[in-house]
């Protein structure tokens, strides 16, 4: 997949970079304030994905890298952070379509620790592994040899059973890196809020067994039992046919396809290739032909940006729900 394993611009040499000075949330107090910068909840120390960051104030420029992290800081109201962004796997929400018009795009899809560097941040946030393969010289202590600080999206190193408080989690330490803890706060109640919704029209439901087709020919590369895409499925009244794969995406055979008997296929939509593509590649092979989902076209469609941990997580859910149990989730 793409992108998940771009072919990308050679390392660049590495440069050195100064930290942009940094304030407060407000910008009112110099960061040489010890009082205020504690009263507004720094210095901050986090643990993210194996790096320990001590923050005395808030990143001011900042570089996002894959769409559901972009999200994050757009939902956040910190569009005004953003000095850079990179990769769509779809079109941004409608929501935040103004702001993002706003950022300058450094590259199509990942861009180079040279494009990085020119866009001069103090702050990169990269959505899956990738976004920092060391291999193509953006690895996260190239970084902060250069004084840029990162944060990697939590479901790239999680090993929690349960997706949903990971993204919380995420919420709450992007928040508190900000300084916008209340805002991270709100968001998070209205989410459980949302999803509890969800579950109450679900709760007298049996669930019905999911298959994930993102794409594939030869196998069928599909959501696996971890991350947050599996953990969807389950709150929309779904079981997920290849929970067994210890992993948030991989690849299943057609033969296990057949054999576990999916009752409705959950189309992953992004890229070049288009749902219909998609559906007819499945409805044409003989192969599935007595594939219950497949004999009766029961089809449910996503955009990858609702199935990766970011802010659609919670409508997400709700609107899998309404496609797979649509008498119950009608009112």
């Amino acid at each position: 997949m793409s992108r998940r394993t771009p072919a990308l611009i050679a390392a660049a040499v590495l440069l050195p970079l100064a930290l942009t000075a940094c304030s407060t949330p407000e910008g009112d107090e110099p960061t040489g304030n010890k009082a205020a910068a504690k009263s507004d909840g720094f210095p901050y120390t986090v643990t993210n994905c194996g790096v320990t960051t001590t923050y005395k104030a808030p990143p001011k420029r900042v570089v996002t890298m894959n769409q559901h992290v972009t999200e994050i800081m757009l939902e956040l109201g910190l569009t005004k952070s953003l000095v850079g962004t990179a990769y769509l796997d779809d079109k941004v929400l409608p929501k935040y379509a103004e702001d993002y018009a706003s950022v300058p795009v450094i590259a199509k899809e990942y861009p180079s620790y040279e494009q990085v560097l020119a866009s001069n941040p103090d702050f990169v946030y990269g959505g899956y592994s990738s976004a920092f393969t060391a291999g193509d010289g953006r690895g996260r202590e190239a970084f902060r040899k250069a004084g840029i600080e990162t944060r990697l999206n939590t479901e790239s190193c999680a090993e929690a059973d349960t997706p949903m408080e990971t993204l919380y989690e995420e919420i709450r330490e992007v928040g508190r890196t900000f300084g916008v803890t209340d805002r991270a706060e709100a968001w998070i109640k209205q989410a459980k809020a949302d999803n509890a919704a969800t579950a109450e029209k679900l709760k007298d439901l049996k669930a019905l067994p999911v298959f994930v087709y993102d794409s594939g020919d030869k196998t069928a590369f599909t959501a696996g039992g971890k991350g947050i895409g599996n953990e969807l499925i389950t709150r929309a009244g779904g079981t997920n046919i290849f929970a067994d794969l210890d992993k948030s995406f991989g690849d299943a055979s057609w033969e296990n396809v057949v054999a576990r008997k999916p009752e409705a296929i959950v189309i992953y939509d992004y890229g070049a290739t288009t749902v219909a593509q998609k559906k007819k590649r499945l409805l044409d092979d003989p192969a599935l032909a007595d594939v219950p989902a497949i004999k009766n076209k029961r089809f449910a469609v996503m955009p990858l940006s609702d199935a990766v941990l970011g802010v659609r997580v919670p409508a997400a859910v709700e609107k899998l729900a309404a496609q797979l149990h649509p008498a119950a989730t009608t009112s």
